[in-house]
């Protein structure tokens, strides 16, 4: 049977508000085609601009929707899934972190559901993000395939891979995000105690790091080390500054900080 939406979405938090918002705005989906539901009505009011459908009952969203996305806390999803005890859901779109597929299927108790796990980042809210998704319950279908990968691409770039990657994908891109901002952070308060002003410093810092990226990017015949050594000079200003992390161990204490988020990531997935 046809269902009234073609999307619903359950919990309304900053990423889901993202996603809807990357929805509408890109014309992936008509506003009267999407339904969200929350707890809280204040979070509601906050999406209502968009013209999307809103409700308070999970049990309106998972009824009547063809795709359901769980966008609620990891520690909530329990309670959430008895909520919807009984409803044919056969679809499903999952952002929480942690909550393998095998966990999700049988919560809900359906036969055939097939589970597409995302792990979306910060970034996707101004739709510069990067959102990993595993796909393969959904390869049979070419079409459904299609719909959960444009759910996201109109936030940025999406990656396809495996389940097994997800909590590694999680230490690089999903909290990633956070690491950027504290080297910039980094680079502002260097720029003040050298003279500059925050403003500037602020401005000089975030050009660099948008610029360095970008010239990763569109360097493909370049590796890395290679855009590293070209900004370095024989016995010049910057090779001094590379050689003080070399010392101070930097790519050894940023596989530190990498490595401890996947192990956290894991953990929420026992």
């Amino acid at each position: 049977m046809k269902k009234q939406y073609k999307l619903g979405v359950i919990g309304c938090g900053f990423m889901a508000h993202a996603i809807l918002k990357g929805a509408v705005y890109s014309d992936f989906l008509k506003p009267k085609k999407i339904i969200v539901s929350d707890s809280s009505r204040q979070a509601l009011e906050k999406v209502e601009y968009l013209g999307v459908n809103t409700t308070v009952n999970n049990r309106d969203v998972a009824e009547n929707s063809e795709f359901v996305l769980f966008a609620v806390k990891p520690q909530n999803y329990l309670a959430v899934a008895d909520s919807l005890h009984g409803l044919p859901i056969s679809k499903v779109i999952s952002i929480m972190a942690g909550v393998k597929k095998e966990k999700i299927k049988s919560n809900l108790l359906g036969k055939n559901i097939k589970v597409a796990r995302a792990m979306p980042n910060l970034p996707c809210s101004i739709g510069s993000g990067m959102t990993a998704i595993d796909l393969s319950d959904y390869t049979d279908d070419v079409d459904d395939s299609a719909f959960v990968n444009s759910v996201f691409d109109s936030l940025g770039n999406v990656l396809s891979v495996s389940e097994d990657k997800l909590d590694a994908v999680t230490g690089i891109s999903g909290s990633g995000p956070a690491y950027v901002y504290m080297f910039i952070d980094g680079l502002i308060k260097a720029g003040v105690n050298q003279g500059l002003s925050e403003d500037e410093a602020k401005t000089l810092a975030v050009a660099t790091v948008f610029g360095g990226a970008d010239m990763v990017a569109h360097s493909e015949d370049k590796k890395i080390s290679e855009l590293i050594e070209a900004v370095c000079s024989k016995g010049g200003t910057t090779i001094r500054a590379v050689e003080s992390f070399r010392t101070d161990g930097m790519y050894e204490m940023i596989d530190r900080a990498v490595s401890a988020c996947v192990k956290r990531s894991k953990e929420l997935s026992e």
